[in-house]
């Protein structure tokens, strides 16, 4: 199994894609630091991931409720997982706010500020605490979620699509300055996905945004974010992966 020995810290765990990694790190040997601020379904997930781990299965996981735009509470439960695992090896920096719909000249300050201390302070807050042990040991994966909306940019998703767009140069970024110390930094770019609350990762339905006529299934893309924490990738850094069923580009 390919992660067998490796501790993994997902954020945003208990639904869609992130929730597709932990089935899928799970099933291939990983120690999982799952955080979400969703308490309820981040429990969920718990009971799903001991029926499918069994025996033994709790001392695999470490499970905790975190919003992570709020940096202390960052630092203190990586402290803690530290402390069960004794290192994070890979970190899936998964969480975001996303749904919105709404003209630039309609968003107001504090939802810009809201969505900038989620999807990029945040990454930077998680990438921060578990930075270190890995240069320290020599060793690490992070991947960082973004969207096609940072590439290309969404019309009425200004202020996501910025903060996208700003993942994927922080990826860029970091990934030059710890290339030569064994860690590795990248970015995936999800096009259209399948509803996260749909308990079948390998759903689908259509889409017109893509030349393939359906949306990704959180499995596809969980299937990536694992191949680029994988030890098969360790040649791949500073990159932004597009995986969006060739769309059409808005």
């Amino acid at each position: 199994m390919m992660f067998t020995g490796k501790a993994a810290m997902i954020t945003g765990a208990s639904v869609g894609i992130g929730r597709a990694c932990a089935l899928r790190m799970a099933q291939e040997g990983a120690c999982l630091i799952l955080l979400d601020r969703r308490l309820e379904t981040l429990e969920a997930l718990r009971e799903e991931l001991l029926g499918q781990m069994g025996t033994g299965g709790s001392d695999r996981l470490f499970v905790r409720p975190c919003d992570i735009s709020d940096e202390q509470r960052v630092n203190e439960t990586v402290r803690e997982a530290v402390e069960k695992f004794g290192r994070v090896d890979i970190l899936v920096n998964n969480a975001a706010l996303w749904r919105c719909w709404t003209p630039f000249l309609e968003v107001p300050t504090d939802e810009w500020k809201r969505f900038f201390d989620v999807n990029v302070l945040g990454t930077v807050y998680c990438t921060r605490a578990v930075l270190g042990g890995m240069l320290e040991r020599g060793y690490g994966r992070i991947i960082n979620v973004g969207s096609v909306a940072g590439v290309y940019g969404n019309a009425n998703m200004v202020h996501y699509s910025a903060t996208k767009g700003a993942l994927i140069a922080l990826t860029k970024a970091l990934a030059k300055e710890v290339a030569a110390q064994g860690v590795t930094v990248n970015c995936v770019a999800p096009g259209s996905v399948s509803p996260s609350e749909h308990s079948d990762v390998t759903y689908t339905e259509p889409s017109q945004l893509s030349f393939m006529g359906r949306t990704g299934s959180d499995a596809e893309n969980a299937a990536l974010i694992c191949f680029l924490a994988s030890d098969e990738a360790s040649y791949i850094s500073a990159q932004n992966i597009q995986i969006d069923g060739c769309r059409r580009k808005q």
